[in-house]
């Protein structure tokens, strides 16, 4: 079993949780009131910082449910939280709609997933093996 340590530094911050056993994600909610103009991008203030074990990433994803019934989507998804950071975890969400849009305390704004991070070196080469595959890109296997 992976433990994730949370430390509030407020007290409007909500521990992470999973809504249903077996479940990949743990929602994460704002500790904030604001509204997102249209167009807008905001980074959301969970009131929260994290220590991620060594070897691992946490990473921040959307929820399905905000995703389907909002304008709200997270550009950069998944962010990645990596295990050396210790800073207040933000949620930066991007109202795509064309009216404003009101997030509250406690709104469940997104989901955490804890991910393992291989061990990676990166090497140069001369050459590169053959596949199938080769150099085919963008749309090499139709629409």
């Amino acid at each position: 079993m992976i433990k994730i340590k949370w430390v509030k530094i407020s007290a409007d911050a909500i521990i992470p949780s999973f809504a249903h056993k077996g479940d990949a994600g743990a929602d994460i909610c704002s500790c904030e009131d604001c509204e997102i103009a249209p167009g807008k991008r905001k980074l959301i203030k969970t009131g929260l910082k994290v220590e991620v074990p060594k070897g691992y990433e946490l990473q921040i994803r959307p929820r399905s449910g905000v995703s389907l019934n909002t304008s709200l989507l997270i550009p950069n998804s998944p962010g990645t939280i990596d295990s050396g950071y210790r800073g207040e975890v933000g949620i930066i969400l991007w109202n795509a709609g064309d009216t404003p849009h009101k997030v509250k305390k406690g709104d469940r704004i997104a989901q955490v997933v804890v991910q393992k991070i291989p061990d990676v070196i990166h090497i140069e080469a001369i050459e590169l093996s053959m596949t199938e595959r080769g150099e085919s890109g963008f749309g090499s296997t139709g629409e």
